[in-house]
């Protein structure tokens, strides 16, 4: 554990910061998962484009903030993308 002020508090900052990062990678992941269920379920494509705008919302807001790099952003965007497309097309 820190001994200096400074040092102490870095850590309370970095946990509280650690907290905030899992709490938004959680949220995306989440919005992600619905899209893909909501693909496998095989709902209308008006439904599927509505849960993949929140989802990407959720994505590039963390690439924003430095939870994700950016071009995981991207992939996972695009993964997503192409698993609605492929299914549009079946």
């Amino acid at each position: 554990m820190a001994n200096h002020k400074s040092a102490i508090k870095r850590h309370r900052q970095s946990i509280k910061k650690r907290g905030a990062n899992r709490e938004n990678k959680a949220s995306f992941r989440t919005a992600a998962r619905a899209v893909r269920q909501a693909i496998s379920e095989g709902q209308k494509s008006d439904q599927v484009e509505a849960l993949f705008k929140i989802a990407e919302s959720k994505i590039q807001s963390s690439a924003r903030k430095g939870v994700i790099h950016p071009r995981n952003s991207a992939r996972r965007i695009s993964r997503l993308r192409l698993a609605i497309n492929k299914s549009v097309a079946a």
